[in-house]
């Protein structure tokens, strides 16, 4: 697979339509306009392809943000070919010979898969829980949800570790499908993760909003009180630790 920045318009409206068909977003709510990309590539942004046999199957668009920071906005790959890593890679090392520290996104929190990669896989850690960042997403993956995210802080010098195997009580835990609040004893907790929110939106939109709600409740509410999410389970639940 390559990687490569991308700088011709043609290649700014191929990303363009694979992020239109992986979001498949109102036609007035792309993920990122073409005319952004060209702007974000031309002022040193991070705007790059993930390319197999020639196709375009994955894409990254990201900004240069305070404190020597990359932000990546946008990041969009068609499933099962690893492009998805193969950037997240690509943009690590294209930080480093920049002087970057950090690479930060936003994620939803109740995204399983996406919060086993971005934890265990890459190493980065959720610094902060933000309550409808994007307001209402008129696009087919968020369509009906709100848009909770995890702001994702991943410092480069950090290394990666495996799912964490720890036996901490549960705060939100996973009965039968549904979200079931507990007490926030003890010094470490776990914030659990429905196993497909996705599926669960288009079949049971009644129970996707309860796990959004039980989630900002929980995991937003101890965040917001100091706790650190430290980790990733086995099992798709956060560890939670409070100072």
């Amino acid at each position: 697979m390559e990687i490569r920045e991308l700088h011709r318009l043609e290649e700014f409206h191929e990303a363009f339509r694979l992020f239109d068909g992986i979001w498949r977003p109102d036609p007035r709510n792309p993920p990122v306009p073409v005319e952004l990309m060209i702007a974000f590539a031309h002022g040193g942004g991070y705007v790059a392809g993930a390319y197999e046999g020639g196709r375009l199957v994955g894409a990254s668009v990201g900004f240069l943000a305070a404190g020597g920071a990359l932000h990546s906005h946008v990041t969009g790959a068609l499933p099962g070919l690893g492009a998805g890593s193969a950037l997240k890679l690509h943009q690590r090392e294209w930080c480093r010979a920049r002087g970057l520290e950090r690479i930060t996104w936003t994620f939803d929190p109740l995204v399983r898969r996406n919060a086993r990669f971005n934890l265990v896989k890459l190493g980065a850690r959720p610094e902060q829980y933000l309550e409808c960042f994007y307001g209402v997403m008129a696009d087919e993956v968020n369509e009906g949800d709100e848009s909770d995210r995890l702001l994702a802080v991943w410092r480069l010098d950090r290394l990666t570790e495996g799912p964490a195997e720890v036996s901490y009580p549960s705060v939100l835990a996973d009965a039968g499908g549904r979200p079931a609040i507990g007490p926030a004893e003890g010094r470490a907790v776990l914030v659990a993760t429905p196993a497909d929110v996705e599926a669960l939106r288009r079949e049971d939109p009644g129970a996707a909003r309860e796990w959004r709600l039980a989630t900002r409740a929980t995991l937003g509410g101890l965040m917001a009180s100091g706790a650190r999410v430290t980790d990733f389970t086995r099992n798709g639940e956060y560890v939670v630790e409070r100072d």
